[in-house]
């Protein structure tokens, strides 16, 4: 099954996307574009009613864990003392644009 997709909707959506087709290309894509839009008819035809919705087919779940702080040993003002140059809790740095 085939949907009629005419040479100028090829151009339109040619130009849309910024690209420069030969004729020989045109009537390639017309075709195929047909074809494509022929068969997501036909998937559309089909009665999925008792169908459940598949979000993804691997069964990978998310893991969670508590976003908790780990102290490391090392404090604000230990790691500020490493620094070259601070000045108000902060660390120094050249410009850099």
């Amino acid at each position: 099954m085939t949907t009629a997709i005419s040479r100028d909707d090829v151009l339109h959506l040619a130009q849309l996307s910024n690209l420069q087709l030969s004729d020989d290309e045109i009537t390639a894509l017309q075709t195929d574009l047909g074809s494509i839009l022929g068969y997501v008819a036909q998937l559309s035809e089909l009665d999925t009613s008792g169908v459940e919705p598949t979000y993804q087919v691997t069964d990978l779940e998310n893991i969670w864990r508590q976003d908790e702080i780990q102290p490391h040993g090392a404090g604000r003002e230990q790691l500020l003392a490493l620094a070259p140059q601070q000045q108000d809790y902060q660390i120094k740095v050249p410009k850099v644009l």
